[in-house]
């Protein structure tokens, strides 16, 4: 194999955790992939004979452009109308990740991480699920390895109170969405209710031009919240079940477009957090992985 071919090999072996690095750092599979591609000619102009870990450089460099992606979008993020959550994907479950690795996937971490400012967020992310060496970490982050570690520290504080239950995937957590979701198509509150956790919450993202609410939709309040939104959906409108960020969901279609995606948080048989996402700008990743 030539030169040329072990590198570009090489380039492609890393490019799917490259792009999962990069989406849980911005939140947006789009912007993520356009970031990996940005790397590779960075890469392919580099000196590879001098590089001894080329997986560290790849992440090293993707990282500093998901932090200058992150940086010049703040003020975007704060102008954001209503609750701000990532692009969701369809990804499934895999029972072999470990777990900070799955959990990480989840849209309620990535939305906690929005507490996070953006090198923080990097920091965090490097160190706690990708495993990242701190001296690594400075080089992306232009800090110290102390200093980093201070900054994780700092992190990990403000994450830990945000995050919510978290339970890998199963099952059963497929069977309380199903009946969540049937019960909500037939109206009926009280198995609604009985289907939800103490503390839940509803969370939806419409962005400045798509009705959603305005504000998390506490516990009490959820079932005749999800029971409107089921009776003012279309009469043509097509539910499909989908793994949304590794967690039980549904995809909503309207004359062949995706308009809705919802995910479910379930912890101990029941719902914790629903998640909804109607910004069309942020549902363009699941019709390209439909």
């Amino acid at each position: 194999m030539t030169a040329t071919r072990a590198s570009d090999a090489c380039f492609e072996r890393e490019r799917s955790r490259l792009i999962g690095l990069a989406y849980r750092i911005t939140g947006s599979r789009t912007v993520a992939e356009d970031l990996v591609q940005e790397a590779w000619p960075r890469w392919n102009g580099a000196d590879h004979d001098a590089i001894a870990r080329p997986e560290a450089w790849l992440t090293t460099v993707v990282s500093r452009l998901a932090l200058d992606h992150l940086r010049s979008a703040a003020h975007q993020r704060e102008a954001y109308v209503g609750p701000w959550l990532p692009e969701p994907v369809a990804a499934e479950p895999d029972p072999a990740q470990q777990a900070e690795l799955a959990e990480s996937l989840t849209i309620g971490f990535l939305a906690v991480l929005e507490r996070l400012g953006p090198t923080e967020r990097v920091v965090f992310l490097l160190a706690d699920v990708f495993g990242v060496p701190f001296d690594e970490i400075a080089a992306a982050v232009g800090k110290t390895p102390p200093a980093c570690r201070q900054i994780a520290v700092r992190a990990r504080a403000r994450v830990r109170d945000g995050r919510p239950r978290f339970q890998p995937t199963d099952d059963q957590a497929w069977q309380v969405a199903v009946a969540f979701l049937t019960a909500a198509q037939v109206g009926d509150l009280d198995g609604l209710v009985s289907l939800l956790g103490e503390g839940a919450l509803a969370i939806s993202d419409g962005g400045a031009d798509h009705h959603a609410a305005r504000r998390p939709v506490v516990a009490a309040r959820i079932p005749r919240f999800v029971a409107n939104l089921a009776a003012r959906l279309p009469t043509d409108a097509v539910i499909e079940l989908r793994a949304i960020n590794g967690e039980p969901g549904i995809v909503v279609r309207e004359r062949g477009a995706i308009t809705t995606a919802m995910a479910f948080t379930v912890a101990d048989g029941q719902v914790e957090r629903i998640w909804t996402i109607r910004n069309p700008d942020k549902l363009r990743a699941l019709a390209i992985d439909a």
